[in-house]
């Protein structure tokens, strides 16, 4: 859960309340590191590879991927942020949120985009996501890392790389935070 959503569910629906931490700092910081591996092994090395972070939740997790990255290659990779609100399916559904900030980096024609979000649940972020994307540009491939798979997939969307996956209730909540991933749920 982003800041900005948990922020929202604190005013609008109750406050999140951790029941159990499954990952640590250290078990986060293991994982971005193993991803940046994976990527770098799938796409031959950095070039032509793009970082995107979903906004709220994907942001801080593609600095640090391309931070790994960069640690481990020697060379930086380019990094930007999507927010794909305006392009949800669910928009009426859903309380509304300011936009966040969009900043792509240089043209995506052409490139490989690894789009990063936090937790992956129903897919509906990731595919107003690949809408967005195209508003940009027409990459070679996109491929999705996150950190957290949840399951409870309501479209056809697999990620590429992934920090853990961690099976839930659909009535559970996921927070990815800078101390780790916590499960818990959201009280009033």
């Amino acid at each position: 859960m982003a800041e900005r959503e948990r922020l929202l569910a604190g005013s609008a629906s109750g406050n999140f309340q951790a029941r159990t931490q499954v990952m640590s700092a250290d078990d986060v910081a293991r994982a971005v590191k193993r991803m940046a591996h994976e990527i770098l092994e799938r796409n031959h090395g950095p070039a032509g590879v793009m970082i995107i972070g979903m906004q709220t939740g994907g942001v801080e997790l593609a600095g640090r991927l391309a931070a790994a990255v960069t640690e481990i290659e020697g060379s930086q990779i380019p990094v930007g942020t999507l927010d794909a609100t305006m392009h949800r399916d669910d928009f009426g559904l859903r309380p509304v949120m300011p936009e966040a900030a969009t900043e792509i980096p240089e043209d995506l024609t052409g490139k490989t985009i690894v789009l990063v979000d936090d937790v992956l649940f129903t897919g509906r972020t990731v595919r107003a996501a690949l809408d967005a994307i195209h508003s940009y540009g027409r990459p070679q491939a996109i491929q999705l890392a996150v950190m957290v798979d949840r399951g409870h997939r309501e479209l056809p969307i697999r990620p590429d790389y992934v920090g853990k996956n961690l099976p839930t209730r659909r009535d559970e909540m996921v927070d990815v935070h800078n101390d780790g991933v916590d499960l818990g749920e959201i009280a009033s």
